[in-house]
């Protein structure tokens, strides 16, 4: 699946660590800085974790369960790419692996799900979204949220998660070919600028 910047992935929790970014100019962005924008940000993603579920009504409780959730998912994230680097927006203050862990399984148990199968006539069998059996439309999202991190986790392209280290970036990506060092063409254009005046102000300095 491609996304409006260029980068390519299919995992909603990608979506998730995602919602701390850069802003291009040097700064970062948090789309679930208070709770009106996590409102907004789960009004436009959250199908991708609930389906069609209904969403709960955001407040500041909800809010803080969904930040902390994240918090969570990128401090997983970070053990996941170690030993090479971690996204810079959180490097310095992350959750501690074993809390992390704790607070994602605990979130994926608030709604127990069971397997569903699809199986068209014309393509193989696939697993289709499991069927929730929770009645709280938080524990259904926060569950699901949980569940997208830990699929991705035990997933085929966790080995291929990278920290984009270009200027600015702070994007966690999946690696798509061997020399991939960015998440985006923008990216690499960017650092390879940065390297080029870096090389430049070294001769001058010598």
């Amino acid at each position: 699946m491609a996304n409006g910047d260029g980068t390519q992935h299919h995992w909603p929790a990608l979506d998730l660590v995602g919602t701390i970014r850069h802003d291009g100019n040097g700064g970062v962005l948090d789309d679930l800085a208070e709770p009106g924008a996590a409102a907004a940000w789960l009004a436009e993603h959250g199908e991708r974790f609930t389906g069609t579920a209904e969403l709960p009504a955001p407040d500041a409780e909800l809010h803080a369960e969904v930040v902390a959730l994240r918090r969570a998912a990128r401090a997983l994230f970070a053990r996941a790419v170690s030993p090479g680097p971690a996204s810079r927006a959180d490097a310095h203050r992350l959750m501690p692996a074993d809390e992390a862990l704790a607070r994602l399984n605990a979130a994926a148990a608030l709604d127990p799900v069971a397997p569903q199968l699809d199986w068209s006539a014309d393509d193989g069998p696939t697993p289709a979204r499991p069927l929730s059996s929770a009645a709280d439309p938080r524990a259904r999202l926060l569950a699901a949220l949980a569940r997208a991190v830990v699929e991705f986790l035990t997933g085929p392209d966790r080995e291929r998660l990278r920290a984009c280290q270009a200027p600015r970036c702070v994007r966690y990506f999946i690696k798509t070919h061997g020399r991939q060092e960015w998440c985006k063409t923008s990216c690499g254009n960017r650092a390879r600028v940065a390297r080029h005046y870096d090389r430049q102000r070294t001769g001058a300095d010598a």
